[in-house]
């Protein structure tokens, strides 16, 4: 059955484009007037030209990146009090989710088309995600440990990184990397669904360099009821509850040696419907990670060594258990020459799953290979200079269970005018099977052991304008995936099962711009995707759950004692079955968020979402077995937090 439903993609284009023209039509008006005193320090800013490490291993300026960048800084971070990272990303250029409920319920996220196995997620440098299903758990980390976010679009971060970063590179960093001062705070929040947190931070420094952050806090919820027309014990509300800690730690041991150490831990317990509408079904999650390094700066050469472990447990109390660990050691060095620099370092990385089978009835859940060892080295040069700038990568990784995999990826991008830069750049990448692909027979899974590496090459072109008021970027995207692994229902077994899809085409271009004028910030963003198969039965049709249209139009104002933002965020139409046949509805979200400094050391943050209560959900099957997962309607958060400093 074919379902036709009217879309507003055309409304969402000329509201993007009428609203953007309008503001750069008043740009050299609203520049020129008198600008009201505000304290900097608190309001938030469009930072036009920040430091990143994420897209080259080594600080950048923004503006010198030349595969698109995004950076989440603490104070966007602030209007998200009470989210998780998955809220945050949603929200970002390209991004789309799909999520089993509310908060804390299994989800998955796209960027540019691809899904979050081929996204790599590092924390402070250490790899994260489940080696089993092979995706990160973002729903569970808490945006109030956690003090920036860098995402890295496309496939260069595959030459610096490795595996996994075909689709790009989220790195999150742990709260209090930016000391500056002695203070202490605490946080207490409430919202709609019986929602609180309460949290505390304390963060030192001292004179001689030395940094130390400490952070707890609890975030729970009563949730909404995850799946829609429900009888019995499914018919309840879904919690979610976590306890939530990070470290970040430095101190110099001479002046050319300092050393460090962070820490993300949280402790979850998520509420589900189960199919048995067996009462009280929930899982328990442990996740996050660890790290320590040292480095030694000195003239033109700086040496990093560090070391981490990360780790994502999960405890189905009506399933199996599962237990993730990576761990990996990295040696970085960086030479500045008298012409850009030069990197080149070594890594080493295990890979382990261990499985509690709690449910030998539906299957045999074992792993026939339940760890690898990846070995690798990488060099890179990247240049800088007033006209142009230009990166190049390459990466050898030797994988103890598949073919050893060479990346590279080129980049140049060329200032046409001291504000606008033309670019373009290439990378190839690719990504190992998970172990659940390959091993694990359940009930409705069949395993695949004769999946292959997925393989990717990648073109990305942009032009880009940046001055003192804003930063506008217009980016074309293309990737051609060959042995995309995607689950199939095979009629012959009656389960689905993971196999290789010859080819696939994902490409799209993307469109964002924000801007600041005396007290107002605002912009937009709008990205356009197709995700094709390019082979097999379903050959010209779109991969499931990849929306081909997302934006978001926001604006803001900043005062003295206060600031506010309203925005509008737009989901296309999602195909939900392989052929196309059905799709969920396509929907807008209103939200409006801010921040009231009542005195220098208390701050009032609050949020309203989904203004105009939405009815509208994100994961959706038609058929015989058809089923709807709920997503929030009109819901509020605030909170106090008070600073002593």
């Amino acid at each position: 059955m074919t379902f036709s439903r009217s879309s507003s993609t055309t409304y969402l284009r000329l509201s993007v484009l009428s609203a953007l023209g309008l503001f750069a039509v008043n740009t050299t008006m609203a520049a020129t007037s008198e600008n009201t005193s505000i304290n900097e320090s608190n309001l938030p800013q469009v930072e036009l030209d920040e430091i990143v490490v994420t897209a080259t291993r080594t600080p950048t300026k923004i503006s010198n990146v030349i595969a698109q960048t995004r950076v989440v800084d603490s104070q966007e971070l602030r209007r998200y009090q009470g989210q998780t990272v998955l809220e945050v990303l949603k929200r970002q250029p390209g991004f789309s989710i799909k999520q089993d409920g509310g908060m804390g319920s299994s989800s998955n996220f796209y960027l540019r088309g691809y899904d979050s196995k081929r996204v790599l997620i590092l924390i402070d440098g250490v790899r994260y995600g489940s080696m089993s299903a092979g995706q990160p758990a973002l729903a569970l980390l808490p945006t109030d440990q956690i003090d920036r976010i860098e995402i890295l679009y496309g496939a260069s971060g595959s030459s610096i990184y490795g595996s996994d970063a075909m689709g790009g590179v989220i790195q999150v960093f742990t709260k209090g990397s930016n000391v500056e001062q002695t203070n202490f705070s605490v946080t207490a929040g409430v919202g709609s669904n019986d929602h609180y947190l309460y949290g505390a931070d304390a963060q030192f420094a001292n004179a001689q360099g030395a940094k130390l952050s400490l952070s707890a806090s609890r975030n729970q919820t009563d949730g909404i009821s995850a799946l829609a027309y429900q009888i019995g014990n499914n018919k309840d509300d879904d919690g979610f509850k976590s306890n939530n800690f990070s470290l970040n730690a430095s101190m110099p041991l001479t002046e050319n040696i300092s050393i460090g150490a962070t820490g993300l831990f949280a402790q979850s317990t998520t509420e589900f419907d189960n199919y048995t509408n067996e009462p009280n079904a929930e899982i328990d999650q442990e996740n996050g990670a660890i790290s320590a390094f040292s480095q030694y700066e000195k003239d033109n050469l700086t040496l990093r060594l560090s070391a981490g472990e990360s780790l994502d447990n999960l405890d189905n109390k009506v399933g199996d258990e599962f237990e993730t660990k990576q761990r990996q050691a990295n040696l970085l060095s960086i030479y500045r020459l008298p012409a850009g620099q030069l990197q080149a370092g070594a890594e080493w990385l295990k890979q382990k799953v261990d499985i509690t089978d709690n449910t030998p009835d539906n299957g045999n859940d074992t792993y026939k290979i339940n760890d690898r060892t990846i070995k690798s080295g990488f060099v890179g040069y990247q240049l800088n200079e007033d006209a142009y700038d230009f990166q190049a990568n390459v990466r050898y990784d030797d994988n103890s269970q598949f073919d050893n995999e060479t990346t590279y990826s080129l980049g140049y991008a060329v200032k046409l005018a001291p504000s606008l830069r033309l670019g373009t750049s290439f990378a190839t990448g690719y990504r190992a099977p998970s172990l659940n692909d390959l091993y694990v027979e359940s009930f409705y899974y069949a395993p695949n052991e004769d999946l292959e590496v997925e393989e990717s090459k990648n073109l990305e072109v942009f032009i880009e304008s940046n001055d003192t008021l804003q930063t506008t970027r217009l980016t074309g995207f293309h990737s051609r995936v060959d042995n995309l692994i995607n689950n199939t229902y095979d009629p012959l077994i009656g389960k689905y099962q993971a196999v290789n899809i010859d080819a696939a085409e994902l490409s799209g271009y993307s469109f964002t711009s924000d801007w600041q004028l005396n007290n107002f910030l605002f912009g937009g963003q709008y990205t356009r995707t197709s995700a094709e198969e390019r082979s097999g039965v379903n050959k010209g049709k779109q991969l499931v759950y990849r929306p081909e249209h997302t934006g978001l139009i926001y604006v803001g104002y900043q005062a003295l004692d206060f600031d506010v933002r309203a925005e509008a965020e737009y989901v296309g139409k999602t195909y939900n079955v392989a052929d196309n046949s059905t799709f969920i509805d396509d929907y807008t979200l209103f939200n409006i968020s801010g921040n009231y400094y009542i005195n220098p050391n208390l701050t009032l943050t609050s949020r309203i979402e989904n203004l105009t209560n939405q009815d509208y959900t994100t994961n959706e099957s038609f058929g015989d077995f058809g089923e709807r997962y709920n997503q929030d309607g009109t819901n509020f958060f605030t909170s106090l937090t008070y600073n002593w400093y």
